[in-house]
């Protein structure tokens, strides 16, 4: 029970700092390409409290999937429309992948160290990290609108493909939704795809000895 409970406080940080990442990305590579909504809106930042929202990071806690408020884009204002879309799209679940890269990087350097017996809550949080940010990655691919991967495929995919993704806009929240009941009802749907996602290269950036999901 304490280990839980140890387990939940020091996964706070590591998750508000997975959400904010994430939609600090999306924001700063539509203001690069030229859309500066993001920035008007005051979510150019790495202040948490401008991109969490509470239903979505208490998901995380509990359930393993979660969200934070979208930052606000307008691809209207982008310089190149396509490639503005797709740029920023990617830059969300590309943010976690990296920042869970340079978690098992440290991972890695603090188990070297002398004293890394006594960094026992520091590890622990750097190992929540990785396991967070390639959750938020992974599940954020999944092309299924609203979450960034099918804005990422229906922009590279011809424009024969235009009626499936306006059908899957459509009742993409509701796909999810039902994936994620079914999830919780013991038929991984998603964590089939998440799951061996993340020990994947969890094991590759932790090291299979450090590396625990």
């Amino acid at each position: 029970m304490g280990e839980r409970i140890l387990e939940l406080i020091l996964s706070l940080p590591p998750i508000l700092l997975a959400l904010t990442v994430h939609e600090y990305f999306h924001g700063y590579v539509a203001y690069r390409m030229g859309d500066p909504t993001a920035k008007f809106a005051g979510r150019l930042t790495f202040n948490p409290l401008k991109h969490i929202d509470p239903i979505g990071f208490f998901a995380f806690i509990f359930f393993r999937f979660g969200w934070a408020k979208p930052v606000p884009v307008n691809p209207y204002n982008f310089y190149d429309y396509k490639k503005g879309i797709v740029l920023t799209s990617i830059a969300g679940p590309g943010s976690n992948f990296i920042l869970a890269l340079i978690s098992g990087i440290l991972l890695r350097i603090i188990h070297l160290s002398p004293i890394s017996d006594t960094l026992f809550p520091l590890m622990l949080m750097l190992k929540l990290s990785i396991i967070y940010n390639l959750i938020l990655c992974a599940f954020n691919l999944i092309p299924v609108p609203p979450l960034d991967g099918s804005k990422f495929l229906f922009n590279i995919l011809p424009r024969r493909y235009s009626e499936l993704e306006y059908q899957l806009e459509r009742y993409g929240l509701f796909i999810l939704i039902g994936l994620i009941f079914i999830d919780n009802m013991g038929i991984p749907l998603l964590w089939g795809w998440i799951g061996p996602f993340v020990k994947f290269f969890g094991t590759l950036f932790g090291g299979e000895g450090l590396f625990f999901i």
